[in-house]
């Protein structure tokens, strides 16, 4: 229990000194906030001696100074306000800057790291969970933050310059203060352990529940085809219920600070009326003075109560951060060397020389696969599910890389050539469309931002995208959302098959990509891609045979290794596995 506690606590040292260091750029700004938070006190703590003078001063209301001693008085005291007040904008100025800027160098930080995150990273985790961490977490901790700092600079200094100042009046009753003053401290402290834990665990079930959102948003037609929505429904109550219970648990304590430090300054309040009023009787205090020294009790136990309610947001913020820093700390993939190579002039041969690969390393997946492309061939991966189809394209693109062996482009391994221009040399059509927030010409250009408006239509017309495109109502320019709004799967898959048109590179990979294509436009596209592979290396994985019988090579592929290798005719004629696939397919035909 004791090294948990030690764990913890050092996990929330770890996280504050990590914070520091994105403070640390805006030193400038922090040493302007603390002068100003000193000004604002010293002001504040100004103004009660000029109130017990006012009161002290209606001793003498019959005098013929006693009004101008007044006026003078309430000028006096109008200008500290108002000096006080413009310290204090200036303060909540400098700490807005400061803490708005270090959110945004985290989120800055955080959604580079996603940019440059190995695909087994996301593959691995919830990507409501990821969105939780850049967007809510970051949001709660910029919140736990501002009030930190906007309270945490002002209660200290109001602390000791109060207790300077109390000191200047009266020993004996300060002391009466600082005796009382420990219990707040414990009282926070015992607030301060019980609730870091619980808004950690808020947080990560918050992230669970962004998932749960962002799957049922991006899959709402799957749960209603599949009669779905009770399930979903209960799913989300249970964790919206652990939600709230946890929510409510961390709420529970950390509104435990404000009654708890409240009773102790009301301690502290009593017992300085008490002990001033006897001043008063054996005369060591003025009127004026017990209520400047009653003000200063107030101001004195205030702090205390803001710095507990501080400690709580701080807290949830460091909760927050600590998952944050998770995320941006994360192992990157693994960078170019720094003497890799950029691909030019690519023919389109590549080799794979006993590769062998597995995303888990105790379940095999791919072992001793050799494979030899010439340029210009046209290379057809065909297997049953999960046999490692799609896996050769990952490695191939390099968005995973090989356990054992090497794969070379160009006889150089792409372990030494620069991802970018191993990335550009492959034109990549998935079975899964993509498409981004913005108009059906900004979804086309994705691979050749330069492009011409001659080229586009261009494109468009090759991949039979061109009459969809000119009925829509801003035509090119119609606005799409991420997801293709109301465009059909065909239609969206025809505009990633437009893309790739569009930038033509020497080498295609095609990964079902006239899989929500009808058959009357597969045809169409079937000679657009014959005419566009032309030349071209090209790797296409189907699980329709009709889509490959015009492949150069043709690689049957069953748990994970390369079991038959040919043309079309040539796999019929060996009656093998492919023969097999194959009749499945036609011969109820």
């Amino acid at each position: 229990m004791d090294i948990s506690m030690k764990e913890k606590s050092g996990k929330q040292k770890d996280t504050l000194i990590k914070v520091l260091k994105y403070i640390k750029p805006y030193g400038l700004l922090m040493a302007l906030t603390i002068i100003m938070a000193i000004v604002s006190v010293a002001l504040t703590l100004y103004l009660p001696i000029l109130t017990g003078d006012a009161v002290d001063l209606l001793a003498f209301i019959g005098q013929a100074s006693f009004w101008s001693d007044l006026f003078a008085l309430l000028k006096k005291m109008a200008a500290v306000i108002a000096l006080t007040a413009l310290a204090q904008w200036i303060m909540s100025i400098c700490n807005n800057k400061i803490v708005y800027s270090i959110i945004q160098d985290i989120r800055k930080k955080a959604f580079r790291k996603l940019e440059i995150l190995p695909l087994k990273y996301m593959d691995a985790h919830s990507h409501g969970d990821i969105v939780s961490r850049v967007v809510a977490d970051v949001d709660q901790f910029a919140d736990g933050l501002l009030i930190g700092f906007t309270q945490l600079f002002t209660g200290v200094i109001t602390i000791i310059g109060t207790l300077g100042f109390m000191l200047s009046v009266n020993v004996g009753i300060t002391i009466v203060v600082v005796v009382i003053t420990p219990v707040s401290l414990l009282v926070a402290a015992f607030i301060a352990k019980k609730t870091f834990n619980m808004f950690k665990l808020q947080s990560e079930t918050r992230g669970e529940q962004t998932t749960l959102i962002n799957e049922m948003i991006g899959n709402q037609k799957v749960v209603q085809a599949f009669n779905r929505e009770d399930e979903t429904l209960e799913e989300f109550d249970e964790i919206n219920g652990r939600l709230e219970k946890c929510s409510l648990r961390a709420i529970f304590f950390s509104s435990l600070t404000n009654p708890c430090t409240r009773f102790v300054n009301s301690l502290v309040y009593t017992g300085v009326g008490l002990t001033g009023a006897l001043a008063v009787i054996r005369g060591g205090l003025s009127i004026g003075q017990l209520t400047c020294f009653l003000s200063y009790a107030n101001q004195y136990t205030k702090p205390f109560n803001e710095i507990s309610g501080v400690i709580t947001e701080l807290q949830n913020a460091l909760a927050c951060a600590a998952r944050i820093f998770e995320l941006i700390e994360e192992e990157p993939q693994v960078p170019d060397k720094e003497d890799a190579v950029a691909l030019d002039h690519v023919q389109g041969k590549v080799d794979l020389d006993h590769v062998a690969f597995s995303y888990v390393p105790e379940r095999k997946l791919i072992e001793d696969l050799d494979l030899h492309v010439k340029p210009g061939q046209r290379i057809a991966i065909v297997g049953p599910t999960g046999c490692g189809k799609t896996t050769i394209i990952n490695l191939l693109m390099r968005f995973y890389d090989v356990d054992q062996g090497a794969i070379c482009v160009e006889d150089t391994d792409i372990r030494h050539i620069t991802r970018k221009s191993l990335r550009s040399s492959y034109g990549m059509v998935l079975q899964d469309t993509w498409l981004k927030r913005g108009t059906i010409r900004d979804n086309i250009t994705v691979g050749k931002p330069e492009a011409s408006e001659e080229e586009i239509i261009a494109a468009a017309k090759k991949s039979h995208a061109h009459s969809f495109i000119r009925r829509l109502p801003e035509g090119y320019d119609t606005v799409i959302s991420e997801d293709g709004g109301s465009l059909s799967q065909g239609q969206k898959q025809l505009l990633c098959i437009t893309r790739v048109m569009l930038s033509l590179p020497p080498m295609l990979i095609l990964d079902e990509a006239t899989s929500s294509i009808d058959t009357r436009t597969e045809i169409k596209i079937q000679k657009a891609f014959a005419s566009m592979m032309e030349g071209r290396t090209s790797f296409i994985v189907a699980h329709r045979l009709s889509t490959i019988q015009n492949a150069d090579v043709i690689l049957v592929m069953k748990d994970g290794h390369i079991i038959e290798q040919g043309n079309h005719e040539e796999l019929l004629e060996k009656k093998g596995f492919y023969a097999e696939l194959y009749q499945s397919q036609f011969a109820l035909g």
